[in-house]
């Protein structure tokens, strides 16, 4: 797959050129999926997250060397979270619980993502789920800056920092993801390498290339491989579960 092909196989690659512009003809520059990433809910929630977060940041005060420590713990780390998300939770399969099954309502929205992955509006995460999303997020944060406090941080303010950061990496997933499906093309190596990667989740096979935001994650733990090993997926697009 040559990251200049807008199609593998026949099927398309990123969604059409009117979805984002809202006009048929021209080019889809940058402005125009920035434009079409904020009309959705989920920029939108994490701006209002990050809004909040950052004033009370400034409130708290007291900005210092372990903010930006715990900050780039938590960037660094970035990949592997990622990973771990994608493979764990938004690649579930239902399951039997006592008799019922049991559905993650984000791997559902992910599957639709596989069967639609031209639908914008399958590509970022819904907004009442970015929104139940973060919740959790509230307390491992609060866990993660609270052994901080026995070097003498301020518990509050670290926790404030890590959510802000935590809110900032989200919206970065959610870009790279929204713009690696729209027909805009940045050249820079970092972008084609991510673009290749997901392209390649997408239509050649869903067990591999995890990493939407960044590759790393995918280099150490093995599932970045050589493309032409890797067979055809008969699932990618359904992820084994019909219906």
């Amino acid at each position: 797959m040559e990251v200049g092909k807008t199609t593998i196989g026949g099927d398309p690659l990123t969604a059409a050129a009117v979805s984002i512009t809202g006009r048929t003809g021209g080019s889809v520059t940058l402005l125009d999926c920035i434009r079409a990433f904020a009309r959705f809910r989920s920029p939108q929630v994490l701006a209002a997250f990050l809004v909040a977060f950052l004033a009370l940041r400034a409130a708290v005060g007291g900005l210092g060397w372990m903010d930006l420590a715990i900050a780039a713990l938590l960037i660094a780390a970035q990949p592997f979270t990622e990973w771990l998300i994608h493979v764990g939770l938004l690649h579930t399969k239902p399951r039997k619980v006592g008799g019922r099954t049991v559905d993650l309502p984000t791997a559902r929205a992910h599957r639709w993502h596989h069967r639609e992955p031209t639908r914008l509006e399958a590509v970022l995460i819904p907004g009442s789920l970015i929104a139940a999303f973060l919740v959790p997020v509230l307390l491992v944060m609060w866990l993660l800056s609270w052994p901080w406090t026995l070097l003498g941080g301020d518990h509050v303010a670290l926790w404030l920092t890590l959510m802000i950061v935590s809110v900032v990496l989200t919206a970065v997933y959610e870009w790279c993801h929204f713009l690696i499906h729209t027909p805009y093309r940045p050249k820079s190596r970092y972008y084609r390498t991510i673009w290749r990667s997901h392209r390649l989740h997408h239509f050649k096979n869903e067990h591999y290339w995890f990493g939407v935001s960044s590759d790393a994650a995918d280099r150490v733990l093995g599932t970045n491989p050589d493309h032409r090993t890797v067979p055809k997926s008969e699932t990618v697009k359904t992820l084994g579960v019909r219906g």
